[in-house]
Order: C-alpha cells, then structure tokens, then sequence
C-alpha cells in the first residue's frame, strides 16, 4: 500500500496526499463561512468572552478551524484540547489538568477541581490567557456541562479568565437549549452554526488542497467533475476530501491528470457502496 501511495504522489507531483480525511490546519480552506466561524472564534477567545459555541455538521470542518486557531494563539494564551468528550467525569477532569502539561497530583474530584482552580488563578497572575477546547461536546453528559459552567466563575470585574469552546455537531444546540443548562446557555456569549461551502466555492477548495500539497496546476478537474462532487457533497469538506482522493487514485490508474465526470461517478458510486 505504501507503494502504491509513493507512486500516487510521484505521478502528480505531490509532496504530501491533498485530500487526507485527517484535521490538518495547513489544509485549512476559508470559504465565506469558515472565515467568519475563524472571526468569531478569535475574537471569543481574544476578547475573553467567556463561553464560545461551534456547531455543524459530521464532516463540516470544526475541528481542523479549531487547530488552526490554536497555531493563531500567542504564547500568553494556554490551551487545552479535549477530543475525547467521551470520557468519564474524572478521567475528562484528568484529561484536562494534563493537556495544560500539568501532572494530576491526586485523582479525585475534589483533587482535580482544585488543581485546576490553582493553575487558573496562576495563569491570572501571570497575565495569561486560558482556553478550553471541548470537541464532540453534544456527548457530554448534563452533569458534565455543568462542572464546566461552574469552572468558568473564575472572573474579574471585567473579563473572564477561562475561555471555553463547546465544538459539536447540531445536537449540542439542542443539548445547551434544554431547561437544565439554562445557566450555561445563558453565559455563551459567542455562537456560530458552520454551514456547507457554496457550489461555487467547491473548484477553489479543491485546488487550494492540491497546491497546499505541491501541485504545480497540472491537476485538472473538469466543470462537469466539480459539479458532480459538489452534488455528491453537499459542500461538506470530508465528503469532498472522499471523492476526490477516490478519484485521484482512480486518475493514477488511468495514468491520466486530468478528472473528468466519468472518474468522479464511478468514484462516487463505490463511495455510496461504502457509506450505505
């Protein structure tokens, strides 16, 4: 397989795969959107706003804008990022003291929350600013939200000292709505829903990817090509990284660099086979 990928970059001249499915910040494509979620983000985080909601669909590219939001922080803004929102209360709290690079002195609640207090207040001391990137938060557990809503009391008369980014998919909207998280609702003072790229953005997004990756333009996609990925995609990133990464493996055989409509609907049909 590992020859077959050094052959698929070798005949297309790239350095890397341009259409890895994997949260890469260098690959970062700001259409309209993304732009204005990175604004949003930003000036959250920037401004100490305290609580900051993202929300979008599977595949919509939260996760890759919040890394390459992270490459955008000074070194006065500590961060931690949380992927897994999976995890028991105590292992997320653990999760979180040692994403600062901090070792958890003793593994209880109590233990943790003030570890965590402490390194808070440290960072305040020292002028720094503290974020917090939960991603898949729509599976964190009610109980859960609320320890976070309580961490956040940490605050002068005039800023909050710990910035916290709720990341997720279309449930995590619902999740903040229902009546137990009022007080958490209530204190988000930044929200921003991602929606997918427009059609005309598809072909830009594309061939940002492939230069990013080394192509010289030699890689065409044809009008028809674009049109059908577009379709298939709906404008969401990971499905475009799908079936262009199909159908560029499907070129290689081919030994041709420019895709057509027909490689796109083939690739697209064994997508449909997979995805079904």
């Amino acid at each position: 397989m590992y020859t077959i990928i050094g052959m698929y970059r070798e005949f297309f001249g790239l350095k890397e795969k341009p259409f890895n499915v994997t949260s890469d910040p260098n690959f970062l494509f700001l259409s309209r959107v993304h732009k204005e979620a990175f604004s949003h983000l930003l000036y959250g985080i920037k401004e100490r706003k305290g609580f900051l909601e993202i929300t979008g669909e599977i595949g919509a590219g939260k996760t890759t804008l919040c890394r390459a939001i992270l490459n955008q922080l000074d070194a006065r803004t500590k961060s931690a990022f949380i992927f897994n929102s999976n995890l028991p209360e105590l292992q997320l709290l653990q999760s979180i003291i040692e994403d600062y690079g901090l070792s958890v002195e003793r593994k209880n609640k109590g233990s943790m929350l003030r570890q965590l207090n402490g390194f808070l207040l440290e960072e305040l001391s020292r002028g720094n600013n503290v974020i917090l990137i939960i991603d898949e938060a729509q599976n964190l557990k009610p109980s859960i939200m609320e320890e976070i809503r309580l961490l956040s009391n940490l605050e002068t008369d005039k800023e909050k000292l710990f910035q916290i980014v709720l990341v997720g998919q279309p449930e995590l909207k619902a999740k903040i709505n229902s009546p137990n998280l009022k007080q958490l609702k209530q204190r988000i003072a930044v929200k921003f829903h991602i929606t997918p790229m427009d059609e005309d953005e598809i072909g830009k997004y594309i061939y940002h990817r492939l230069s990013v990756a080394g192509s010289s333009g030699e890689i065409l996609f044809s009008d028809g090509a674009i049109d059908a990925i577009y379709k298939f995609s709906g404008g969401i990133p990971r499905l475009i990284n799908m079936v262009c990464d199909k159908s560029l493996l499907a070129a290689y055989v081919v030994e041709t660099r420019v895709v057509g409509l027909s490689i796109v609907e083939k690739s697209v049909k064994e997508l449909e086979g997979v995805i079904s």
